[in-house]
């Protein structure tokens, strides 16, 4: 029998460099979740008794619509579903067809121009095998989510981060990309309503991007996770119409459809963390090479878990409004609290996310303790108030409030806001 030493031994041996070859395993650097992870349940073995707000969570506080989850039951008892579905049944690429028309206006052939996808997560790291080749570069926007940037590397491609500053409105600066990466750039990744800033794109920004995408011969892959969570006025045009908000979709726009696909999520917006079912949508020959690349990672998601998203997305005007009225009224009593407090949070534009900035540090006892970076004071915030977040470090320091803490009715909603208000208005911190 061979032992288990040796034969890591040779597995070891045998690692892709891609993750670390013979050195996998042995890099001990602890991650931000982890140690989010580590030190929650070094506050709660400490002080047992203490209520730990959990403002960290980046998932939906409630399951999904209870007709959607009927309707799963109803397709599941079916013995025709019980088949692979490869790319997709017809019945949920045609309900995606109508609510993008209902939506955004877009007209698409479902039968040619969309996809579903087993979780977007899956279409992320499936896009750069259409398109990289090793030395080419993905130009991604930071902070955000990483999995096209690491798939690309993984194809031996090189990625080139655009961060999203205050100073250009948490946007892209396209004009910093240098003329040397430009060359060799394939795919631009672009999230907006975006994770974690919460800012939503305008129809000038998307058109920006076209723009730059085209003259550059840049496909650019636009994530709309959070498509369905806008706020404002309206319609965002300021007319204040009393129309729910909207973010336009890309495609919608001038050369869209000629360099741009978009990846939608039914998780946020539905509530169906878990059940890993979204859509890609763009030109016939983009999707065509995304079924093509697709065939070769999966046999598509279980039937039924499709016709209950293609019910989602039927009744997407009925659905969705009571969430997004339950996350923008969170969000802003939230920021009410913060800015009141002396902290630089954005106002709620799009998600269920607060991005606020960090403090340069907190006094306690006359003595100044500094946070050099957003992790620090998330850290604080866990051992010293029983708050969670999540830190950003990647463009400033910034940490993440969630609104989608658990909240059974609008008093327990209130009590757990009024108590951040309460246990941070305790700290003097420096800003």
């Amino acid at each position: 029998m061979i032992s288990s030493i040796a034969g890591d031994t040779l597995i070891r041996g045998n690692i892709a460099q891609r993750l670390g070859g013979e050195k996998y395993g042995t890099d001990t650097t602890v991650y931000k979740f982890e140690r989010i992870k580590r030190a929650k349940r070094s506050a709660l073995e400490l002080n047992p008794e203490a209520e730990l707000i959990d403002l960290g969570i980046g998932e939906p506080d409630e399951g999904a619509d209870a007709a959607i989850v009927d309707t799963l039951y109803r397709e599941a008892s079916k013995p025709e579903n019980r088949f692979y579905s490869d790319n997709g049944v017809s019945e949920f690429c045609d309900s995606a067809g109508r609510y993008l028309k209902r939506r955004f206006g877009l007209d698409v052939d479902p039968s040619t121009q969309i996809n579903h996808v087993v979780g977007t997560k899956n279409a992320f790291a499936m896009i750069p095998f259409m398109f990289i080749n090793p030395d080419d570069v993905t130009l991604m926007s930071v902070p955000g989510y990483p999995v096209m940037g690491t798939a690309t590397k993984n194809l031996g491609g090189e990625v080139y981060n655009m961060p999203l500053e205050a100073s250009n409105g948490f946007f892209p600066d396209f004009d910093a990309v240098p003329s040397s990466i430009l060359k060799r750039a394939k795919l631009m990744y672009l999230n907006y309503p975006n994770n974690p800033t919460g800012v939503v794109a305008t129809t000038e920004f998307f058109q920006r991007a076209i723009d730059f995408a085209r003259e550059n011969n840049i496909v650019i892959v636009s994530d709309v996770a959070y498509g369905e969570l806008v706020y404002g006025d309206g319609d965002g045009d300021g007319d204040g119409d009393g129309q729910q908000a909207r973010q336009p979709s890309i495609l919608t726009l001038p050369g869209g459809l000629e360099c741009a696909i978009e990846v939608y999520s039914l998780s946020k917006t539905f509530n169906m963390t878990g059940w890993r079912l979204g859509f890609v949508v763009g030109s016939p020959f983009v999707v065509g090479a995304f079924a093509a690349v697709k065939d070769n990672f999966d046999s598509g998601q279980f039937r039924p878990i499709q016709h209950a998203g293609a019910y989602a997305l039927d009744n997407a005007e009925k659905i969705i409004p009571p969430l997004v009225e339950k996350y923008h009224r969170r969000l802003t009593a939230l920021h009410g609290v913060m800015t009141g407090l002396g902290f630089e949070a954005l106002a709620p534009q799009g998600t269920f996310y607060l991005y606020i900035k960090a403090p340069q540090g907190v006094v306690v006892d006359g003595v100044v303790t500094a946070f050099p970076d957003a992790q620090s004071f998330c850290t604080f915030l866990i051992k010293e108030a029983f708050i969670v977040s999540v830190p950003w470090d990647d463009s400033g320091a910034y940490i993440r409030f969630s609104a989608t803490f658990e909240a059974e009715t609008l008093e327990e909603e209130r009590r757990i806001i009024e108590k951040v208000a309460h246990v941070l208005g305790q700290f003097e911190f420096k800003f």
